[in-house]
C-alpha cells in the first residue's frame, strides 16, 4: 500500500516499559501476536496492515540498567470505534519478547483535527495579508462575520464539557450526534439543539436530557454509528433516530443530505418493530448453541440433523472447516467474513450464524448468513 493511497485519520500514540532488554522486532512481534485474534479479522492487526487500514508502525525504544522503555506508534484510517478498540487491545500487551511488559495509552491524535487547525491558523494569515493589499467588499465582510458568529454559538454542555449549540435548554427536542464537527455542520444550516457524545461511553448529561426532551439520534452510517445506536438504546430514552446514508459521515454531508436524513428518521418503536420482524425461526440446538457460544470466541459445527459435530476456537475456525466434510451449520461467537462464505460455499454448507456480519460481504447464493439478532427464541 503506497503511501499516496493511505489516508491517516487518527494516530494511536502508546508507551511501554519492559523489564530486560528488548528490541524492535520484538515489539513489533508482541504488536501482532498478542493481538491477534482477539476481535475476529475486520479488527486483526495483521490483516488491517495487509489492506492499508493500519499503516506502517513505528517503535521507538531505549534500554538501560536491564530495562527497555519506548513508544508504540500505529497511523489508522479506521473509524473512532474501531482506532478505540485497537489502542484498548494494544495495552492488553502483557510480554514483550520473553519478559514481562506494561503498555499504556498516551493519546489517540486525530489527524484531520491537526489538519483543519493548521489550515485555519493558515487562512488567518492569509486573510490578514489580504485585507493589507485590499479593503474587503461588503459581501465578504459580511461572509466573515457570519462565519465568526457561526463558531461563537459552539458551547460546552454539561459537566462533561460536550459540543453543543445553543438552544439545548431552550428547546422542546435535541438531537445527539457523534462529534464536535457533526454539531459545527449542523449549525452552518440553523439547526442549533444539537450536542454531541464525543466518545463511545454514554455521557450522564445525554442519558438526562433524553429524560427530559424528546431525542433524536443522528448517527454515522457505518458501523461506529451501528454500536454507538446500541449503546444509546440501552441507557437512554432515545424517541427517533435518523442516520447518514451507509458509508457516509454526518460531518461530511450537506444541508440537503441533512434535511433529507432527519425527515426520515423513524421512532425507535418502529425501529424495533421492523427488528422483530426479521427475526427468523430455528432449531432448538441451534438457539442452545447461541447461548452456549455468547463471550467465548468459539465455534459449533452441526450436520444436516442439527448433531454436534465439534466444537473449537474462532481463530481456527477457517481452516479447519477447509478440511471437514458434512457440515450443515455453523454457529460461531465472531463476524462472518468473505474468507469464510467463500469456504462455506465451496463445502455446501447452508447456515454461517455468527454475531455480526462483516460491512463487505458478496453473498453466496448457497449459503444463508445469519446472526444472532435475527436468531427468534
Amino acid at each position: 500500500m503506497s503511501s499516496q493511497s493511505f489516508l491517516v485519520k487518527y494516530v494511536i500514540k502508546a508507551y511501554f516499559e519492559v523489564e530486560g532488554v528488548v528490541e524492535r522486532p520484538d515489539v513489533i512481534g508482541a504488536v501482532f501476536g498478542q493481538t491477534e485474534g482477539l476481535f475476529g479479522s475486520e479488527l486483526d492487526l495483521r490483516e488491517l496492515h495487509k489492506t492499508g487500514r493500519v499503516g506502517r508502525i513505528e517503535i521507538e525504544l531505549k534500554s538501560e540498567k536491564d530495562r527497555t522503555k519506548g513508544k508504540i506508534i500505529i497511523p489508522t484510517s479506521l473509524d473512532r470505534v474501531s482506532t478505540a478498540i485497537i489502542a484498548a487491545s494494544i495495552e492488553s500487551i502483557e510480554r514483550i519478547g520473553p519478559c514481562k511488559a506494561h503498555v499504556w495509552l498516551e493519546k489517540i491524535e486525530d489527524v484531520r483535527e491537526a489538519k483543519r487547525k493548521a489550515i485555519i491558523e493558515r487562512a488567518k494569515e492569509i486573510l490578514h495579508q489580504w485585507n493589507l493589499e485590499k479593503q474587503p467588499e461588503t459581501e465578504e465582510i459580511f461572509r466573515e462575520v457570519s462565519e465568526i458568529l457561526r463558531i461563537s454559538r459552539v458551547q460546552k454542555y454539561g459537566p462533561e464539557k460536550l459540543t453543543a449549540g445553543p438552544d439545548i435548554d431552550s428547546a422542546k427536542e435535541i438531537i445527539i450526534v457523534e462529534g464536535r464537527a457533526d454539531v459545527i455542520n449542523l449549525l452552518k444550516i440553523g439547526i442549533q439543539n444539537v450536542i454531541a457524545l464525543e466518545g463511545v461511553k454514554i455521557p450522564e448529561t445525554i442519558i438526562r436530557l433524553t429524560k427530559e426532551k424528546e431525542a433524536t439520534a443522528f448517527l454515522d452510517g457505518d458501523h461506529g454509528g451501528d454500536l454507538i445506536l446500541k449503546e444509546l438504546l440501552q441507557v437512554a430514552n432515545i424517541k427517533y433516530v435518523a442516520r447518514a446514508p451507509k458509508g457516509k459521515e454526518v460531518e461530511d454531508l450537506n444541508a440537503r443530505e441533512i434535511k433529507e436524513a432527519l425527515k426520515n428518521r423513524i421512532s425507535v418503536e418502529e425501529l424495533l418493530k421492523r427488528r422483530k420482524r426479521k427475526k427468523i425461526f430455528v432449531s432448538k440446538e441451534i438457539e442452545e448453541a447461541i447461548k452456549e457460544l455468547k463471550g467465548t470466541r468459539e465455534a459449533i459445527l452441526l450436520d444436516e440433523k442439527m448433531n454436534e459435530i465439534s466444537r473449537l476456537p474462532v481463530s481456527e475456525l477457517a481452516e479447519k472447516l477447509k478440511e471437514m466434510d458434512g457440515v450443515n451449520t455453523v454457529v460461531f461467537d465472531g463476524v462472518i467474513t468473505q474468507r469464510l462464505v467463500d469456504i462455506a460455499s465451496e463445502k455446501n454448507i447452508k447456515y454461517l450464524i455468527a454475531v455480526r456480519i462483516s460491512d463487505v460481504i458478496k453473498q453466496s447464493l448457497n449459503v444463508k448468513l445469519l446472526t444472532f439478532n435475527n436468531i427468534s427464541n
